[in-house]
């Protein structure tokens, strides 16, 4: 059996009770050693056999994987964050299920919810943004045309980039073409989570100056939008003008 877990934002006390529980299982674990904190190897019992997939291939993976089923072993691969998100996930299903390899997958705090923990922000405030557009600048790794920066930044919603503060410089030229105006707050947020996070407030004026002045070159979020503004309206929600299922308004 093979169990995708979602290692966290960082804090190896951020994993979740399931994904803690799951590592202690293994008896393998194979992990994103570019981007996973290793105190979350801790976890792992003695004699559990641990790779870092930074230095594999996508066949090397799963040939250690067909190692340890063949052995009835149980594996753990360990992603960054929340698998789903950039976590290069489905050649790997797709591959397991070719094999006939039965897998399952637990959900991780992705870094994008521990970047708005580092800034107490909240990316969807009622009046300003009820959106949040997940993405990354076309770098090495290409973007359809569709989903450019630019064309993204026309909807005028939260935005939060990864793997996106070595193209800042382009990203800001992008962002103000696309509509966002030089004034719009932005945040870049390095490590989230981890004990040498570091946060800094900018705009998108002043996004790449932001990121290079400060040496951010890699692990970084970029988040663009008006969710870190002052400006919005009260939730409904809480409203003593509003009726909703379970109580009646007062006003």
């Amino acid at each position: 059996m093979v169990h995708f877990v979602g290692a966290g934002s960082g804090a190896p006390d951020l994993i979740t009770v399931r994904g803690a529980r799951l590592l202690s299982e293994a008896d393998i674990i194979i992990y994103a050693g570019s981007l996973v904190n290793p105190a979350l190897l801790d976890y792992a019992k003695n004699g559990c056999e641990i790779h870092d997939s930074a230095k594999m291939t996508l066949e090397e993976v799963i040939e250690i994987i067909k190692k340890g089923e063949a052995a009835g072993l149980t594996t753990v691969r360990l992603h960054t964050g929340d698998s789903s998100i950039f976590g290069a996930v489905r050649e790997q299903f797709d591959e397991l299920e070719r094999l006939g390899i039965e897998y399952d997958v637990c959900p991780g705090v992705s870094s994008f919810c521990g970047a708005a923990a580092a800034l107490k922000a909240e990316y969807t405030l009622p009046g300003v943004s009820q959106t949040v557009i997940i993405s990354r600048a076309a770098g090495k790794t290409p973007v359809p045309e569709r989903e450019s920066i630019r064309s993204l930044a026309v909807h005028g919603a939260t935005m939060v980039l990864f793997l996106s503060t070595s193209l800042s410089e382009k990203l800001q030229t992008e962002l103000l073409a696309g509509g966002y105006d030089a004034e719009t707050p932005a945040a870049v947020v390095y490590k989230a989570t981890w004990p040498e996070e570091k946060k800094y407030r900018c705009t998108v004026g002043t996004l790449h100056e932001t990121v290079t002045s400060n040496n951010l070159t890699k692990t970084a979020l970029i988040i663009v939008g008006r969710c870190l503004g002052t400006d919005y309206e009260r939730s409904l929600l809480y409203d003593p003008a509003f009726s909703t299922e379970f109580r009646k308004a007062t006003k």
